[in-house]
C-alpha cells in the first residue's frame, strides 16, 4: 500500500491519463488531475464493492484510471 504523497501521484497520473482517453480531452489539466484524485478514490470503492482486487503499483494506477474515466464521464453529462 503507498502513502499518501504515493496516492496523490497516482490519481494525478490517472486524472492525466483519463483526460488523454476521454474525447475532447476532458476539463483541462488541472482538472482532470484533480478529477483523478476522485477518481482513485470512486475507482477504489467500486472496486471493493464488486470484490474486484488490483495488486501493486499497477493495480492501483489502473483502478484509478477507471475510476477517473468515471468520473470525467459524468461531468460531461453534468457540463453540458
Amino acid at each position: 500500500m503507498t502513502g499518501i504523497i504515493g496516492s496523490i501521484i497516482i490519481g494525478c497520473l490517472a486524472g492525466f491519463c483519463a483526460g488523454k482517453l476521454m474525447k475532447g480531452g476532458g476539463f483541462g489539466f488541472l482538472m482532470n488531475l484533480l478529477l483523478g484524485l476522485f477518481g482513485g478514490v470512486l475507482g477504489g470503492w467500486l472496486f471493493s464493492m464488486l470484490g474486484i482486487e488490483w495488486g501493486g503499483l499497477l493495480g492501483q494506477l489502473g483502478t484509478a484510471i477507471i475510476g477517473a474515466v468515471a468520473i470525467l464521464w459524468i461531468a460531461s453529462l453534468l457540463k453540458k
